[in-house]
């Protein structure tokens, strides 16, 4: 495929996620993408198959590199602490998701809504996410005792992953910081590490040699 043929694309599925996230996707029409895209209608229908390709380009391009975090750092288990892992694991979706903060904001709104998109999305990627989320968290707490069930554990770790990015503005009156700022990551990552170590104990050794600090730049 040549460099023209992918900015195209790319145009296209950059106008989608701009559109889709500040007039939702039903409110969305494909004149308006192509408009915005600077691409013929037909182009879109060709790439895409219409807007209902758009959306689950949309989702792939959110939930594959996201599953990936965890499928990662679910894999080193054997080599390093559980906790570390998990806590990598948070940092690394942080910055997935700020560095795709239009992308992740749709995204996460999206799945709230019931609709047979959506309920598909919960079959496939998010049943995987918990499986992950789980197998991490399980074996921190083989490493000490919480009264927190897991469930919950789960439920509010997933709940801090998802708000900033549902609820930016309110994030930035609260502190004065955009998504996409190096400073947020850094304070928001120290929270929930924070949060997860007095739920799960400290490591031995909090910062594993592997783990780089890889905000964006």
């Amino acid at each position: 495929m040549n460099d023209q043929k992918v900015g195209t694309k790319d145009n296209i599925i950059d106008a989608a996620i701009y559109l889709f996230n500040s007039k939702g996707y039903e409110g969305t029409t494909v004149r308006e993408i192509a408009n915005k895209a600077k691409a013929n209608i037909a182009t879109i229908s060709y790439y895409y198959s219409g807007k209902q390709g758009l959306l689950e380009e949309c989702l792939i391009r959110f939930f594959e590199p996201y599953l990936v975090c965890l499928e990662e750092e679910v894999e080193k288990l054997e080599i390093d602490h559980p906790l570390i892992c998990l806590q990598r694991a948070v940092k690394r979706i942080l910055i997935l998701q700020s560095k795709n903060h239009l992308l992740t904001r749709f995204v996460w709104r999206e799945v709230t809504i019931d609709s047979q998109t959506s309920r598909e999305i919960i079959t496939t990627y998010l049943m995987k996410e918990r499986y992950l989320l789980k197998t991490m968290i399980q074996s921190a707490l083989k490493e000490t005792k919480t009264a927190l069930p897991l469930s919950m554990i789960i439920i509010q770790l997933k709940g801090m992953l998802v708000m900033p990015y549902v609820n930016s503005q309110y994030v930035q009156e609260v502190w004065g910081l955009g998504l996409q700022e190096n400073y947020f990551i850094e304070k928001y990552n120290i929270i929930i590490r924070g949060w997860l170590e007095s739920l799960l104990g400290k490591a031995e050794n909090p910062y594993s040699q592997n783990e780089k600090a890889t905000y964006i730049g």
